[in-house]
């Protein structure tokens, strides 16, 4: 039998007394409980603290929490946390959402079967603050596509990360012999933005099509499920935070090379759609003046490796 590796929860809190109890429970309803519960919590002012003693009393599992002196920010939040975990496995938790039972034993499971696998994401349920279901799930809200989706099934993950987000942390699992890499957290990304660009540039990552979670959309939401509009906005205000967002991450893979030698060939094509931003947060106001470089990257395939092919190419040109 394929030895079970030990399960480690990181969960950040910050003044989430309405919710944070249905998490705990759900946490202590999985099928396989975890090896250990690490919870960071952000000084929180409300009952987040009393809820989390009282959880503590009676869970069958292991608890450790950190209290922060002064408030963190979510992102340094779950740094601390992650930091703090010992299991192989480290899950990412949110305070509002409700794991289903077989969330922890279903992500282990590919984990064990797919050993070159550093990440594993899924989809969820959306629901309100009353955890009643919005009829959507995460996946078609983040436009994560069955073509997509394929790619990843397919083992090339990192070709659709370069395009676009799809792995939201709260369904989030990854191997704990990436922590050195994803930590610290660069300051201008979101944490689970950050971890799957860079472990899905040093492995295999497996995105499960079913929902694991009800993950709950509330007003206090830090991200959630939302649209991002992108109309009258220029290019450069478009691309120019990805450009140094970019820029960040090729320099941890670089920093890394050495312990994380399979990120060589993905650095390189980074280092190519970093190449290709830069040229899309230049692009002149006028857009005639536009049409020539615009042209360049589609002969070189770039608005096909790195965006959406000619869809993204008339944005561009038309924005």
């Amino acid at each position: 039998m394929k030895a079970r590796p030990q399960v480690s929860i990181a969960l950040a809190s910050y003044n989430g007394e309405r919710y944070i109890s249905e998490q705990l429970d759900s946490i202590m309803r999985q099928t396989r409980l975890p090896d250990e519960l690490v919870i960071s919590d952000d000084a929180s002012v409300d009952a987040t603290q009393e809820i989390i003693a009282d959880f503590i009393r009676h869970a069958p599992f292991p608890v450790r929490v950190q209290a922060n002196d002064e408030r963190l920010g979510s992102t340094r939040n779950f740094e601390m946390a992650i930091r703090a975990c010992r299991g192989e496995i480290i899950f990412l938790c949110d305070q509002d959402d409700v794991w289903y039972p077989e969330k922890i034993a279903v992500i282990e499971a590919c984990f064990i079967d797919n050993p070159g696998v550093g990440i594993v994401f899924t989809d969820a349920d959306a629901v309100d603050e009353n955890l009643n279901p919005l009829g959507l799930r995460l996946w078609k809200a983040v436009r994560f596509s069955l073509r997509d989706q394929a790619q990843v099934a397919a083992l090339d993950a990192f070709s659709v990360l370069l395009k676009r987000y799809i792995v939201t942390g709260a369904t989030m699992a990854f191997r704990s012999t990436y922590r050195d890499l994803v930590l610290p957290f660069s300051e201008i990304w979101i944490h689970d933005a950050w971890i799957a660009m860079l472990i899905g540039a040093t492995s295999d990552a497996a995105a499960l099509p079913i929902p694991l979670i009800a993950y709950r959309q509330h007003n206090g939401n830090q991200i959630g499920i939302r649209r991002v509009k992108n109309r009258g906005i220029t290019c450069a205000a478009l691309y120019g935070p990805q450009v140094l967002r970019y820029e960040a991450a090729l320099a941890r893979l670089l920093e890394c090379t050495d312990r994380f030698p399979k990120n060589a060939y993905n650095a390189h094509r980074l280092n190519e759609a970093l190449t290709f931003l830069r040229v899309r947060a230049g692009l002149p106001q006028a857009r005639w003046r536009r049409l020539p470089e615009l042209l360049r990257e589609l002969v070189l395939l770039n608005y096909h490796r790195y965006a959406y092919g000619w869809r993204s190419f008339r944005r561009d040109l038309l924005r």
